[in-house]
């Protein structure tokens, strides 16, 4: 097809205003301009983009967006600007850090029968929001399906995020990660948390299959990665991506402890380790004994109910009765207690940080 370009077009009426602000003020390069006794198209390029200016185009001007890595050296420090023709410019960081929101504490319950919402996200999956407002954006936590299973339209990409958890509910799913071999497959009971930046590809599901996502901040970036190829040739299991190691735990060969609140027993993943405390995440199961009323000084602790029920008793709440599918929210410093559960209660608890204290009250 030999080569093709695009550009976008921007109106101008005083075309030579237009080329001053986007040669100096832009440093974009004039590639074009015609006719030569009285201009009317100019075109640039630079950063990426080419556009055309045109004299009598009925487009709106628009907004353009230059990203640098250093945005206080370019365009004299200004991060916004605004050409002769009306088209806003705007200067921002190229990569800008990632931003851990403070968290807004709340106790919540989500119920699975209250008919929450689920939306179509990304790569065609359904999505399941487990805690409304995300504690002011500090936190998401969703609840995914793969309507029919099969092979799954994804790419390989990348969050910016400071932690992401994938708990496998119901099912199996497949997925590539860089550095790690082969395909694994997550079935029901098994989680991955996948560092910041790690590269994954998502390849096929079984029909059915539901996970629970946990991601840190809530609003993260996904990027897309045309360059690589997964698998990638070198196996890498001690590899940390921003000090944290990725982790494939499987829940058919855990070992069962003693929980930290009496009357019931857990299965530490190994996460809590792996990331160096950022998170820890365990499975509840119930023992035997009187179960007390307890608190914890955790920034977020957040509850999954993937088994049998329990009643949530919140001081100055009303008592909760929670079934499959059910989320809740404690926040620190808050009286609580899992009562009247069943024998087969199984409880996805997720925290962050990884080490914090629970007193008995």
């Amino acid at each position: 097809m030999g080569e093709i370009r695009a550009e976008i077009r921007l109106p101008t009426i005083a075309l030579q205003d237009d080329i001053a602000f986007f040669t100096k003020a832009l440093k974009m390069r004039l590639d074009m301009i015609y006719p030569a006794d009285d201009p009317r198209v100019a075109v640039f390029s630079g950063h990426g983009l080419r556009l055309r200016l045109e004299k009598g185009a009925s487009e709106p001007a628009g907004t353009v967006r230059i990203l640098c890595d250093e945005p206080d050296a370019f365009a004299d420090g200004q991060r916004s600007l605004v050409a002769p023709n009306g088209t806003r410019i705007e200067i921002a960081a190229l990569n800008p850090p990632l931003v851990l929101p403070q968290t807004e504490h709340a106790f919540i319950v989500r119920r699975l029968a209250d008919q929450a919402p689920w939306v179509i996200g990304r790569a065609g999956m359904n999505y399941r929001d487990l805690i409304p407002k995300r504690l002011g954006g500090s936190v998401i936590a969703s609840h995914i399906r793969i309507p029919g299973g099969g092979p799954v339209p994804d790419m390989v990409h990348y969050h910016k995020v400071g932690f992401q958890l994938i708990f496998c509910y119901k099912g199996w799913v497949e997925v590539l990660f860089e550095d790690q071999g082969g395909p694994i497959r997550l079935f029901a009971g098994d989680c991955i948390i996948q560092p910041p930046q790690m590269r994954h590809r998502v390849m096929e599901a079984s029909d059915g299959v539901e996970v629970i996502e946990i991601g840190v901040p809530a609003e993260h970036i996904t990027l897309v990665d045309h360059e690589m190829t997964l698998p990638t040739p070198n196996l890498r299991p001690d590899r940390e991506w921003d000090g944290q190691r990725f982790v494939h735990n499987v829940g058919k060969l855990a070992q069962w402890r003693p929980f930290r609140v009496p009357g019931f027993i857990q299965r530490d993943t190994t996460i809590n380790d792996n990331t160096r405390g950022v998170a820890s995440v365990q499975v509840i199961r119930r023992s035997s004994g009187d179960i007390p009323w307890v608190s914890h000084d955790c920034d977020i602790l957040f509850g999954f109910v993937m088994a049998g029920g329990m009643t949530i008793e919140g001081e100055g709440e009303q008592p909760n009765r929670l079934a499959p599918g059910d989320a809740f929210v404690i926040p620190p410093n808050f009286n609580t207690r899992f009562g009247d559960p069943t024998d087969d209660l199984e409880l996805l608890e997720v925290a962050l940080p990884g080490r914090f204290a629970t007193t008995v009250v």
